[in-house]
């Protein structure tokens, strides 16, 4: 297992030095390059100098790229040319914030999702089955702004029973301390994965009920809840897990859209706020993180196989 672990964190490493080398390319493929983009068309040749010079942009390429994989090494992720602060510094503030909304979206998504999805499998082609189908087909076809703008609308602006927009405190404590307006941001990126969670989790379920060992187990009088609770429940979860991995980029993907649409202060909205402002130094340090939280969600998923089945072993 041990072996697995390192070999697997080998592969994190270079895909981590893959995000880097994409995202550094990308920025420099920029028409006009860095300088343009950030100062716009109708900067003066002695602004784009100044500007060029001022961050090492007339240097070659492979220098450039030297320099940031050892500040990368050294924990500096350069500065912000909006905030003027350390890109270091405005990820530590906006990570936790993103990871609270994402940790209780997925919370909430599996606490929902893994009863429905069983209860869809023991009913399975009945009404209820059919009814949660369709409800689950609309939740995961409906794009996150739209959720999103839906669920102020109806909650917020009709009925005023939740916030418009997310805690403003900047902190966990203060996203805490505000627990009505998380509702709004949990809500809208939960819907969208208890919609995919509960079909994968029923057509799994469905699976194992035609297994033989359900079959033994009820030949020998075992109450269809203790079928569910004891045998079915624990294979269903296994392709759950490798959702966990490899959703977890879509669900920061669409935490993005979230935090705009509510306004909250996470990664998602420093991302967004980053584009717009043409923040190049913020956007690579926002992209290497979800890399390495993608990275490392896929690893999860693949350590939580062996404890859910433990005829998976790593070698």
């Amino acid at each position: 297992m041990l072996n697995y672990i390192f070999w697997r964190i080998g592969q994190a490493v270079a895909v981590v030095f893959g995000v880097t080398i994409i995202t550094f390319v990308i920025i420099h493929l920029l028409p006009g390059g860095p300088a343009r983009g950030l100062l716009g068309p109708h900067a003066s040749a002695a602004q784009l100098h100044a500007f060029i010079v001022q961050n090492g942009y007339n240097r070659p390429w492979y220098v450039q790229y030297w320099d940031y994989i050892r500040s990368l090494a050294s924990g500096s992720l350069g500065f912000s040319y909006r905030y003027g602060e350390p890109v270091t510094t405005l990820l530590k503030q906006a990570v936790p914030n993103s990871a609270l909304l994402v940790g209780l979206s997925y919370l909430v998504a599996l606490v929902v999702a893994i009863p429905v999805g069983l209860l869809q499998a023991a009913f399975r082609n009945k009404p209820v089955d059919s009814a949660i189908t369709l409800a689950s087909l609309i939740g995961y076809s409906m794009p996150v702004f739209w959720l999103g703008i839906l669920l102020v609308l109806g909650f917020s602006s009709a009925i005023h029973l939740f916030p418009p927009e997310g805690p403003q405190g900047g902190t966990i404590a203060a996203a805490l301390a505000d627990p009505l307006a998380l509702v709004l941001p949990v809500a809208t990126l939960s819907i969208v994965t208890i919609a995919l969670f509960s079909r994968y989790i029923r057509s799994s379920a469905i699976d194992s009920l035609v297994q033989d060992y359900i079959r033994t187990a009820r030949s020998i009088g075992a109450s269809h809840r203790r079928i569910l609770q004891r045998h079915v429940l624990r294979n269903s979860l296994l392709p759950v897990i490798t959702l966990l991995g490899l959703s977890l980029p879509v669900t920061l993907s669409g935490a993005v859209i979230t935090e705009s649409v509510f306004n909250y202060p996470g990664m998602g909205l420093l991302f967004w706020n980053a584009a717009t402002t043409h923040d190049y130094p913020l956007l690579m340090g926002c992209v290497l993180v979800v890399g390495i939280a993608t990275v490392i969600g896929s690893l999860l998923a693949d350590l939580l196989y062996a404890v859910a089945d433990p005829r998976v072993r790593y070698s």
